[in-house]
């Protein structure tokens, strides 16, 4: 019988995610698996900690890579730090927003949600009026709306929040990586990210990381956590310390991957990597616009990594997606919800920002809208 693997061809991944992975990421991928508790993968686990520290801006002893999807990291940030009862603000401009008020609603939160218009940035001052019908025990934000393509204020919003006692949640799922994350001077308590948009490794593995005023809401929770799987309290014991206490066998060869693509990063520099991927995003926005195509998301507000691109009334959207990927093995995004069919979207994320692939993507999107 065939091997299905083998298969497999090399896609040009420039849609919403996964990103392209880097070739060391891969080759991390292959080195022998040895035991969640070996001493030397602890020394692995440090080193990821470390980095992913630098990367997020942020000096909190809890920042971690959770077991999981970028999805597994909005899981712990709401499961550990809501209770029963709590108030929480979201604020929504997109499908992730969405996402944070089910749950949030899930765990028996009282959910306020402010919603701004799908494309538009959350504005501060309307931030500011919503807080005086507090106290809220969380406010929460999207920094880059992947479905969108939108940059939110984080650092203005948090400098509303902090005055209020609230737990600021801050989404950096794409954002990381890709544009700057000062975790710190946002004034966040909570941030989750995942390791396949702007960091380029596979999907797998949700950085996460919190405040000391955070870790003081978990220690004096009223009730236990109601997910063992995603319980901080325990898992940091296996992340800190001279004695690490098991609590779940770690995905080992994913950290070494995580390990690997952190380490790319690192020596090409954060700012390094921060104007290729602005560097890129011109590129392919003076290529779409010599194409007659538009962005769909104001300049100003526009995030680099993630492209929202008005399809023409004229153009079929399923047509030119599917002929990108079958005849030039080239992967792009969808619009979600009310910008379904109306965008596309295009990523510039980690390693696929490169002035290759934008040339190769512009040439085939010439080719499949003649």
């Amino acid at each position: 019988m065939a091997d299905l693997l083998d298969g497999l061809k090399p896609t040009l991944l420039m849609g919403p995610g996964p990103s392209c992975v880097f070739d060391e990421t891969y080759a991390a991928l292959a080195k022998p698996t040895i035991g969640h508790l070996d001493p030397y993968f602890i020394k692995i686990m440090d080193a990821v900690k470390a980095d992913l520290q630098t990367i997020i801006g942020t000096k909190n002893r809890l920042t971690i890579p959770m077991s999981g999807t970028g999805s597994a990291g909005m899981e712990t940030a709401f499961v550990n730090f809501t209770e029963p009862g709590d108030r929480v603000l979201i604020l929504t401009n997109g499908v992730f927003g969405k996402r944070m008020q089910d749950v949030a609603g899930r765990l028996g939160a009282r959910v306020d949600a402010l919603e701004f218009e799908w494309g538009t940035p959350v504005v501060p001052e309307a931030v500011e009026k919503q807080l005086e019908q507090g106290p809220y025990s969380i406010v929460a934000v999207v920094h880059a709306e992947t479905s969108t393509g939108v940059e939110n204020p984080v650092q203005a919003i948090g400098d509303l929040v902090k005055p209020t006692g609230a737990l600021y949640l801050v989404d950096c799922v794409t954002s990381l990586g890709g544009i700057p994350v000062t975790m710190d001077a946002w004034g966040a308590d909570l941030l989750y990210s995942g390791t396949q948009k702007c960091l380029s490794c596979p999907p797998g593995l949700a950085p996460v990381s919190a405040s000391g005023q955070a870790l003081e809401k978990l220690k004096n929770r009223k009730s236990k956590v109601p997910n063992w799987y995603l319980d901080l309290s325990m898992i940091m014991n296996y992340w800190e310390g001279n004695s690490r206490a098991y609590h779940h066998t770690a995905p080992i060869n994913m950290v070494y991957a995580l390990y690997a693509s952190l380490r790319c990063i690192m020596a090409e520099g954060l700012e390094a990597a921060f104007a290729r991927h602005r560097a890129m995003h011109r590129k392919l926005a003076q290529g779409l616009g010599e194409l007659g195509l538009s962005m769909y998301v104001r300049e100003e507000c526009r995030l680099p990594m993630l492209n929202a691109v008005t399809i023409p009334e004229s153009v079929d959207d399923a047509g030119v997606r599917s002929r990108l990927l079958k005849e030039y093995g080239i992967e792009i995004g969808s619009g979600l919800g009310p910008l379904a069919g109306k965008i596309w979207r295009i990523g510039l994320m980690g390693h696929t920002a490169r002035p290759a692939n934008v040339d190769r993507l512009l040439a085939a999107l010439a080719a499949c809208m003649k």
